[in-house]
């Protein structure tokens, strides 16, 4: 089961333009972090003063420390946010932590100089608008460059910022064999929380040396140590990473194995785990067909029931319809042909009413 990185279009951050602004204004609302008063989350939003409903939106979350002269006690405040590529100028009020008004973005001629000269030329101002966003530094370009990340496309200049794509996270993965990954990859890395304490941490599990897919797709279904030591003691010592990414996916928890060995599924392997977690073999699924008299019923039956649509309501129409007999084999066989109670009761009334004849 091999999985391919998610597209680099799927954004933490909301970022919809549908057109170019003529003008870098806007309006902003703001709120304190509860968890962490020391950060403020805001959220930009623009329009065109053309009559067209042009607007778009970005949500980022700053240290106050970055915001200069901003107060958010109850009343009126002004504060700007200095960025390499330009400058973002508040006014507007606070009120219990909550805030809201208008910016204006001013746009860094020497950054667009600078920017020409690393090869991106005639930066437009909705192009500053968005890097000053996205914090992106002309520093921050010459050290991925000298890391072996030249000539980035324009296109993916805001992703390598509002990601924080670094030559340091180049580095770091590097030190863990993880050499000449694409920009995409990086980009990947960063959105999905491969680190190099993680990859550490992974390796402390058990799982050293994983290559890059297997490390993105663990953080991506949240893989953690914790988790591959409650599978490993379960008795899942040899799973690879794609098996133990197979149970994550699927919800094969301690609770859901040690449930299914009180049941009496003592030796069940990892497929047959993920099989019953497929398709919906639950114990309360078990346990109501064996109250309804399938005291030995198989891991295959169980998930061929569920497969075929074998319910405790089908089982009891079908005995109901005269067939107190009938084995967990035929009433699957049943199913598959679309056979159910209405048929089932045609069919003998048809035989009551032929025997019936002279």
């Amino acid at each position: 089961m091999r999985r391919t990185s998610l597209p680099l279009s799927l954004f933490v951050l909301l970022w919809a333009t549908l057109a170019a602004a003529e003008e870098s204004v806007g309006t902003w609302t703001a709120s304190l972090s509860p968890k962490q008063p020391d950060q403020l989350h805001l959220q930009l939003s623009h329009s065109r003063e053309t009559g067209k409903d042009d607007r778009g939106t970005f949500g980022f979350t700053e240290p106050v420390a970055s915001l200069q002269g901003l107060s958010t006690k109850d009343g009126p405040t002004s504060f700007t946010l200095p960025r390499e590529a330009g400058t973002f100028a508040f006014t507007g009020q606070f009120q219990q932590g909550e805030g809201a008004g208008h910016y204006r973005f001013t746009p860094s001629e020497s950054y667009a100089k600078a920017m020409a000269g690393l090869g991106y030329p005639k930066l437009t101002q909705r192009e500053q608008f968005d890097l000053a966003a996205a914090d992106l530094t002309t520093r921050q370009l010459q050290d991925l460059a000298a890391a072996g990340y030249p000539a980035i496309p324009r296109d993916d200049l805001f992703q390598v910022g509002i990601f924080h794509v670094t030559a340091d996270y180049v580095r770091d993965l590097a030190k863990h064999g993880l050499t000449k990954l694409t920009l995409e990859q990086l980009v990947a890395g960063r959105i999905h929380g491969v680190t190099a304490q993680r990859i550490q941490a992974l390796a402390g599990a058990g799982f050293p040396q994983l290559d890059w897919d297997d490390l993105l797709a663990m953080s991506i279904h949240g893989v953690t140590p914790d988790y591959i030591r409650e599978v490993r003691g379960l008795g899942f010592k040899d799973l690879d990473a794609d098996a133990i990414v197979g149970f994550r996916i699927h919800g094969v928890s301690a609770r859901f194995a040690q449930e299914m060995k009180s049941l009496g599924f003592k030796d069940l392997d990892g497929d047959a785990l993920v099989a019953f977690r497929i398709h919906g073999v639950t114990p309360e699924f078990v346990k109501e067909m064996r109250a309804l008299g399938f005291q030995d019923i198989t891991q295959e039956q169980l998930v061929a029931f569920r497969i075929h649509g074998v319910t405790p309501a089908f089982v009891k129409q079908m005995r109901d319809a005269g067939y107190s007999k009938i084995t967990p084999d035929d009433l699957v066989r049943l199913r598959i042909h679309g056979i159910d109670d209405a048929f089932m009761r045609s069919m003998s009334k048809g035989s009551q009413d032929g025997q019936r004849k002279p």
